[in-house]
């Protein structure tokens, strides 16, 4: 079985920072693209970054500049580095890993639990 949890969200003020991790545990082989979203109240759940196996990243309009998504391979870990905080980035924020199983040919996505992201003005 593979787990995926993220962590590090909170209340921040705006123009402050946050680092979101994101771990995948258990019997992970290998791990393609990595992709964090965010849901706003009410909302649809929406693709904030994404990073490719190749090192390719790529960003929502609205958090370009802001944002950085990164990856530890050894660690299994994904992280997102939020500066320049605004209000409207509050929502959950989940991870969504494409992963090879051990004994597994092929590849499946697996999301996270989500961690709450609160900016106040």
């Amino acid at each position: 079985q593979v787990r995926v949890v993220e962590s590090g969200g909170g209340l921040v003020q705006a123009g402050g920072s946050l680092r979101l991790s994101c771990v995948a545990s258990g019997r992970v082989s290998s791990i393609d693209a990595m992709r964090w979203y965010r849901q706003a109240p009410g909302k649809q759940r929406d693709l904030v970054a994404t990073l490719t196996s190749g090192g390719s990243t790529n960003y929502a309009e609205s958090v370009k500049g802001r944002f950085t998504i990164s990856r530890d391979n050894a660690k299994n870990t994904v992280y997102l580095q939020m500066n320049s905080l605004k209000p409207e980035d509050t929502a959950v924020y989940y991870c969504k890993l494409r992963i090879r199983e051990a004994s597994s040919w092929y590849y499946d996505d697996y999301w996270g639990q989500g961690t709450q992201v609160t900016v106040s003005s």
